[in-house]
C-alpha cells in the first residue's frame, strides 16, 4: 500500500474514531486499515493512535501529524480534481444530499445512470428532510423541494415547479364528509408535512381568491411518506407532492380533495455552497439531474 493511502486511512481513523468507520468510508475492510495505519506507524517510528476496547484517539505525536499532513492531502486531493476537470473528466468525491422521499424515488436511479457515465466520481448520498446548512455540514449539492431561497450565502438552481394536491381517503371522507369548499377544512383533520414535525400553513388559491388553512393540530411528521400512509389510513387531508401520492390515487387508496384550488407553488431546486465557480463533478451531476428529472420522471 503507498504511503498516501496509508496517510488517507490514518486521518479517516482519526477523524471518525473508528476503524470500522474508516473502512465503511473509504471502501476498504476494517483489517486493511489496521494494517496501513500499523505500516505508517512503523515507518515513522512512532505511535499515532490509542486503541481501547472502547474508543480510538490521537496520541501528541498523531495530532500533531494530523494538523500538518490533513491539509496536504486535501490540497493534493484537488489538485488531481482540477487536473482531471481540465481534459474535462469528472471525478473526486461528490456529497450529495436530499429528502427522504425523492431520494427514494430517484436517485437510485439517477446515482447509476450518472455512475455508468462518469466512474471517477464516488458519490456519498444523504437522505434528510431537515433544511441542511449546506455549508457546515460539508455538502457539495444539497437537492431541495421548497419556495425559493432567501439565503444569500448559497447559490440555488431552479429545476422544475414540483405538483402538490390535497387528498384523504374515501373512507375518511365516507365518515366525515365531503369537501366542496376550503372553508370546509377547517372541520377536518389536517396533517401537517413540515420539517419540523410541528405545523403547516396551506395558502389555497382559485379564481382570484386565496384561502388559508392551518394544518398539524391533529398529526404532523417531516417525512411524506408517514403522512401519505396516515392519509391513507383515514387520519385525514393531507397536501402532499403529486410524485408520493400518485400510486395510492391510481389504486383509490387516496382522493383528491378541492382538485379546483391550488396550493402555493414548490420548486425542486439545487443548493450549492458559495463556490466561485462550480466544480466540474458538481456542474456534470446537476446538469444530469436536470435532465432526468425534466425528461426522464416527472414530478
Amino acid at each position: 500500500m503507498s504511503e498516501l493511502s496509508q496517510i488517507r486511512a490514518f486521518l479517516a481513523v482519526a477523524e471518525l474514531h473508528s476503524f470500522v468507520a474508516a473502512a465503511r468510508q473509504l471502501s476498504m475492510t476494517a483489517p486493511s486499515v489496521t494494517r496501513a495505519v500499523g505500516a505508517l506507524e512503523d515507518r515513522l517510528g512512532v505511535q499515532l493512535l490509542l486503541r481501547t476496547t472502547r474508543q480510538v484517539s490521537l496520541t501528541s505525536a498523531g495530532a500533531v501529524y494530523a494538523a500538518r499532513v490533513g491539509p496536504l492531502l486535501s490540497e493534493f486531493v484537488k489538485a488531481d480534481e482540477e487536473v482531471r476537470e481540465q481534459v474535462g473528466e469528472a471525478a473526486g468525491l461528490l456529497r450529495i444530499n436530499a429528502p427522504m422521499s425523492l431520494g427514494l424515488q430517484i436517485l437510485p436511479d439517477v446515482a447509476s445512470g450518472f455512475r455508468v457515465d462518469h466512474p471517477d466520481t464516488v458519490l456519498s448520498l444523504s437522505l434528510t428532510d431537515r433544511f441542511i446548512d449546506i455549508v457546515s455540514e460539508k455538502v457539495d449539492l444539497a437537492i431541495r423541494i421548497s419556495q425559493a431561497p432567501t439565503d444569500k450565502s448559497t447559490i440555488w438552481r431552479k429545476i422544475c415547479r414540483v405538483r402538490r394536491v390535497l387528498v384523504a381517503s374515501p373512507g375518511y371522507l365516507a365518515a366525515f364528509g365531503s369537501i366542496t369548499r376550503p372553508e370546509e377544512l377547517h372541520g377536518h383533520a389536517r396533517l401537517a408535512y413540515d420539517g419540523e414535525a410541528v405545523s403547516e400553513t396551506w395558502d389555497l388559491s382559485h379564481a382570484g381568491r386565496t384561502h388559508r388553512v392551518r394544518a398539524g393540530q391533529a398529526l404532523a411528521s417531516n417525512n411524506g411518506d408517514l403522512i401519505a400512509r396516515l392519509a391513507e389510513n383515514g387520519e385525514g387531508v393531507a397536501l402532499l407532492p403529486w410524485f408520493i401520492v400518485e400510486p395510492a390515487l391510481n389504486a383509490g387508496r387516496l382522493t383528491q380533495v378541492l382538485p379546483e384550488w391550488e396550493p402555493a407553488p414548490l420548486w425542486l431546486t439545487l443548493y450549492y455552497p458559495p463556490y466561485e465557480t462550480l466544480p466540474l463533478r458538481v456542474k456534470t451531476f446537476s446538469d444530469f439531474f436536470e435532465t432526468y428529472v425534466t425528461t426522464i420522471r416527472s414530478l
